[in-house]
């Protein structure tokens, strides 16, 4: 047989496998903090459902709310609500969305495995490091607590379309988007995980899940809510109990109200919700209470719209207390 007939044999083949035909399409973006979740919840999905076509990308809560409130995206992840700017820019789309939190995470304060001096933090002290006023001014460990060495002090963190920048700046320095500038900026944590565990003077903050996946790169530095009290690693228990504070927080999607009538997103939103909690755990996350994942797939189910988080804070934020008033 020669070698073109071949080809021509298997051109049908090859068609068939670049022009698939799916029954149905979803395009998901937003966070890299929820993105582990998502992409995992996604692959179970396919398993059942190689019919549907899910496609999972990270742009950062805000540059997902970007692409969600222009139409260009099914589902939203998101690392924190929904801003009132944003919701501003919803109604005037015309873009109605049902906001579903899908677990807990705790932000991870880290340091290089090289330092040996950092036992605990305060959050006066990130504060000390992270504050606008501090910028050019706090250079050294040594100037933010005296015990500290000497040692000219680098900063990574979340880049500014980022929810957990978004989250993080709320909770150590009072404001969302409250930060000095002075700092290595990056959407994606990986970065971040490079940048700091190769430099001893670094310290930096991203999800827990991030440091779960890279912990034999990093040392985890446990975080005092102030000089009184004990100094609180985050884990499963700290976090979804609140003693982990401030820097507990939930985590999002957000389902356009249009595509949400369709089946097979009413299937994909049921199956998240049904599998969020073991799936959280194995991604390094922290699931939710079932009760708020009931009410969560309840409000879903009715269509019920827009923010529970409408202007209030996250910060210590109560999820089953909050959906509870929904109903």
């Amino acid at each position: 047989m020669s070698r073109s007939y071949f080809l021509l044999l298997l051109l049908p083949l090859m068609l068939c496998s670049c022009f698939k035909e799916y029954n149905g399409k979803m395009n998901i973006d937003g966070s890299s903090s929820v993105y582990p979740l998502t992409e995992a919840v996604a692959e179970e999905f396919r398993k059942h459902n190689a019919d549907i076509r899910i496609t999972v990308g990270i742009s950062g809560t805000g540059g997902g709310f970007k692409k969600f409130l222009r139409g260009e995206t099914d589902i939203s992840n998101a690392s924190r609500p929904i801003s009132p700017e944003e919701l501003k820019i919803s109604r005037e789309n015309g873009i109605e969305f049902i906001e579903i939190p899908v677990c807990y995470d705790g932000m991870a304060i880290v340091v290089s495995p090289k330092n040996t001096f950092v036992d605990y933090i305060t959050v006066a002290e990130l504060k000390k490091m992270w504050s606008p006023q501090s910028q050019g001014k706090i250079k050294t460990w040594k100037q933010v607590r005296s015990s500290w060495p000497d040692l000219p002090l680098n900063l990574y963190g979340a880049g500014t379309s980022s929810g957990t920048y978004d989250y993080f700046t709320e909770a150590i320095n009072g404001k969302a988007k409250a930060s000095r500038g002075d700092y290595t900026a990056s959407e994606d944590d990986n970065v971040l995980v490079q940048g700091v565990s190769s430099d001893v003077g670094g310290l930096g903050y991203f999800g827990l899940a991030y440091f779960t996946e890279n912990k034999t790169k990093l040392k985890l530095v446990p975080v005092k809510y102030n000089k009184e009290s004990e100094a609180v690693f985050p884990n499963d228990s700290t976090v979804q109990h609140g003693k982990y504070q401030p820097l507990s927080r939930p985590e999002f999607i957000y389902v356009n109200l249009k595509s949400a009538k369709k089946a097979y997103v009413q299937d994909f939103v049921y199956f998240y919700l049904e599998h969020a909690a073991s799936l959280a755990q194995e991604v390094g996350y922290v699931p939710l209470p079932k009760a708020v994942y009931r009410l969560s797939y309840q409000r879903f189910m009715k269509g019920s719209t827009g923010s529970v988080f409408e202007n209030k804070s996250t910060v210590g934020a109560n999820l089953l207390q909050l959906l509870s008033l929904q109903e």
